[in-house]
């Protein structure tokens, strides 16, 4: 009985009516990045440049020539730089297209290589962070609801509960992190373009809207694991009321 009621608390409407503006603005942010990708993509560049290219001519302009540049195939917006390998990894449509959105995603990941190269220390962070955030990420809540289950006059209850709500914390500290990563990496993708003249007009204000909105994603994220510890603090301090 006392696990159907904590568990019918945690989907309370008090709940839904907190998490709802963070799934809405979750889902509009990815609705932006596919929309406005799709629109980018269409439009051919008019210096006929291809992602590839563009990555390339990056990490010569800040003189890295230890990373490579490959094709995944993981399907559209999978383009990634893998520090651990030092491996740029850009989907077939931004590696061989010559769009506004190709030439934008691949200087974003060249970015993050620039970052790489010159030790840019929230990104070193965050490679520090991941691995446990990839695993504390699905174990924080289960601690949580253990930690809840337990007598509340256990203090095991309490050490489960606080290596969750822990985890949680590390999980929305990652998504802080990764913001002024993004940011940066987008900021210096746009500078080179800018620089070497790669785009212009409304090519380059489209370039803008694609790593706008993909930053957006970023914040979303950030919010939604926010409100997550939030609502589990909120049971926590419910059960030591008991």
């Amino acid at each position: 009985m006392y696990w159907m009621m904590m568990w019918g608390g945690m989907l309370n409407w008090g709940f839904m009516l907190v998490m709802l503006p963070a799934l809405i603005f979750s889902l509009i942010a990815q609705g932006m990045v596919k929309s406005t990708y799709r629109k980018q993509s269409q439009i051919p560049n008019s210096r006929g440049i291809t992602g590839y290219q563009t990555a390339q001519r990056m990490l010569n302009r800040y003189n890295i020539h230890d990373v490579r540049i490959e094709m995944s195939n993981d399907g559209k917006l999978s383009d990634h730089y893998d520090p651990r390998t030092k491996t740029i990894r850009l989907s077939p449509s931004v590696y061989n297209n010559a769009s506004v959105a190709s030439v934008c995603i691949a200087a974003h990941e060249a970015g993050h290589a620039a970052q790489h190269a010159n030790i840019y220390v929230p990104l070193k962070l965050r490679n520090v962070m991941f691995p446990l955030v990839r695993i504390g990420s699905g174990a924080a809540p289960f601690l949580v609801i253990i930690g809840l289950w337990t007598d509340y006059t256990s203090q095991f209850g309490d050490w489960i509960i606080t290596l969750g709500l822990g985890l949680f914390a590390l999980v929305s500290l990652f998504y802080l992190v990764t913001l002024p990563i993004e940011f940066n990496a987008s900021r210096r993708a746009l500078q080179f373009i800018q620089g070497d003249d790669l785009l212009h007009g409304t090519e380059y204000a489209g370039a803008k809207k694609v790593l706008t909105a993909a930053a957006l994603t970023y914040v979303a994220a950030l919010v939604t694991s926010l409100l997550n510890l939030l609502r589990f603090m909120a049971l926590a301090r419910g059960r030591g009321r008991r």
